[in-house]
């Protein structure tokens, strides 16, 4: 019995260094999404209609103890990149740190563009709302609080870093995103919040050489299938921009709302008007059966409906890159949605969309008027 004993007093240590190891989990990611669209237009030639599969991504996901990192893969339109690549340190359950490659907060649109709820994000989040980017983010989140903070370089950092001369500085950008929000059970689910940025000039090419003095900011119609610029321009001689963006969520069991308001300002070199933009979207959101709408804290979004779940979403976005004062006419849209989201289970889902978009005032370019029908299977793991 003593011999039992001071075996097992031998081996506590041991059993208790052993159940302080974190544990090593390895899964992996990935999403397919297949499109197909018909298109109305008076430019009819500039929207045949067809099928296309957007993206195919493959990855995985890591996690030990505090660390966890994801990295993807992806193929799109024939070309293969990497995507999400980061590396996250939690300091608990409220806080933590991302350094790496993937998607910012700025807003309410700041999530993979597959998981937009409205087919495709409004135009006015294209605009607006960095996509993947280079840098590093830190949150901090509670019951009514929500709070992001970065800081990243420009996207062409990725692909042209390598590229001397043709690349010989980086711009630089500070985001940031606070909400307020109240979500208790049996009772309604409302956020306020409001997102600012700041970035240095980008780069622009100009009889070969790299002056990095410009922005640009474009976005295409919302389809994958015909990929055709709606509104566009590159500001020159810039030397800053600014940004903010508030933002609203009201849910309350199936029906919810989103919206924002998006103001942006270039200020220019050599005694040139700052050049400034504003536009703004609506979204209504309710689900035609299934259960009710709820809340990530974690991310200060609503979270993807529950399995068998039928969701109609109605959308309006207007989109300026007008500015008389600056001389610049990089175009004007107006679209409007309608959006049937299916959610078969957690990882497959099916949306049926049709649009109405209407482009005019764009320097060079005729108006532009397009109704689209559009179908998408999604899977994403």
């Amino acid at each position: 019995m003593k011999k039992i004993l001071a075996a097992s007093l031998l081996l506590l240590p041991s059993t208790i260094l052993a159940g302080e190891q974190p544990e090593f989990k390895v899964a992996p990611s990935g999403r397919i999404l297949i499109d197909g669209a018909l298109y109305a237009s008076p430019q009819k030639e500039s929207f045949p209609d067809g099928m296309a599969i957007p993206e195919v991504r493959l990855g995985a996901k890591m996690s030990y103890g505090k660390w966890s990192s994801n990295i993807d893969v992806a193929f799109a339109y024939s070309k293969i990149g990497l995507r999400n690549m980061w590396i996250e340190y939690g300091f608990d359950k409220h806080n933590s740190l991302r350094i790496g490659n993937f998607i910012h907060q700025y807003g309410l649109q700041s999530t993979s563009a597959s998981l937009k709820v409205t087919y495709e994000q409004p135009t006015a989040s294209a605009l607006y709302t960095p996509g993947l980017q280079l840098g590093a983010m830190y949150v901090h989140y509670s019951p009514r609080f929500y709070a992001a903070a970065s800081a990243h370089v420009e996207s062409s950092a990725l692909t042209q870093a390598v590229n001397a001369p043709l690349f010989n500085q980086q711009g630089y950008g500070l985001l940031t995103r606070l909400v307020y929000r109240h979500v208790k059970n049996d009772s309604p689910i409302w956020h306020v919040g409001i997102s600012g940025g700041f970035a240095t000039p980008q780069r622009r090419v100009e009889d070969n050489v790299d002056i990095h003095d410009g922005f640009t900011m474009s976005a295409n119609f919302p389809t994958k299938v015909a990929q055709v610029s709606a509104i566009g321009t590159t500001i020159d001689k810039a030397m800053n921009l600014f940004k903010f963006t508030p933002e609203l969520v009201v849910a309350h069991k199936r029906l919810a709302f989103e919206g924002q308001y998006f103001f942006q300002q270039i200020n220019r070199r050599e005694g040139l008007n700052a050049f400034r933009s504003q536009s703004g979207y609506a979204t209504l959101r309710g689900l035609i059966c299934g259960g009710d709408y709820s809340y990530v804290s974690s991310t200060a979004q609503l979270a993807a409906p529950k399995s068998k779940t039928l969701e109609c979403v109605l959308n309006y976005n207007y989109s300026t890159l007008v500015d008389d004062k600056a001389g610049i006419f990089g175009g004007r849209s107006n679209v409007a949605s309608v959006t049937f989201n299916y959610y078969f289970n957690p990882y497959i889902t099916a949306r049926l969309n049709y649009f109405y978009a209407h482009t005019w005032d764009r320097a060079g370019a005729d108006p532009m008027t397009l109704n689209g029908f559009q179908a998408r299977l999604m899977v994403f793991f």
